[in-house]
């Protein structure tokens, strides 16, 4: 068993407060977040059942956590309603919808810029407006 193995398992608790196991080792009847969505469930306000853990040499602390949720007390995910709809399509639209020319193009225009990328550059020798 390699060193990062045996740090990362725990499956006790007694080492980190919770049962801990290396990544992708996890007892089946526990998900991630993500897995849960996959799934169709959510949560459901239910506390953290184990982690899972592994080393990673870009975080500072040289550990990465997933926190695992028990898939038989999670519930069904909420149903979205037209309102929501209707609030995420504005938003999507609002994201695509330039500030300055007012013009809506199929694609999500860059938060950098702030506007569409002919407005940010007026000068540019190949867009169509500086004729």
């Amino acid at each position: 068993m390699s060193a990062a193995f045996g740090k990362c398992f725990d499956p006790n608790g007694a080492r980190y407060g919770i049962p801990t196991y290396p990544w992708r080792y996890a007892p089946d009847g526990l998900a991630t977040r993500r897995q849960l969505r996959a799934r169709g469930l959510r949560p459901g306000g239910q506390p953290i059942a184990a982690q899972a853990m592994r080393v990673s040499r870009r975080r500072q602390s040289g550990v990465q956590v997933a926190y695992l949720y028990r898939v038989d007390l999670a519930k069904p995910v909420r149903p979205m309603t037209s309102r929501k709809w209707g609030a995420l399509a504005l938003a999507m639209l609002a994201r695509r919808t330039c500030r300055v020319c007012g013009i809506t193009y199929g694609y999500c225009l860059p938060t950098s810029l702030g506007m569409c990328p002919l407005c940010a550059h007026p000068d540019s020798c190949d867009s169509p407006r500086s004729v």
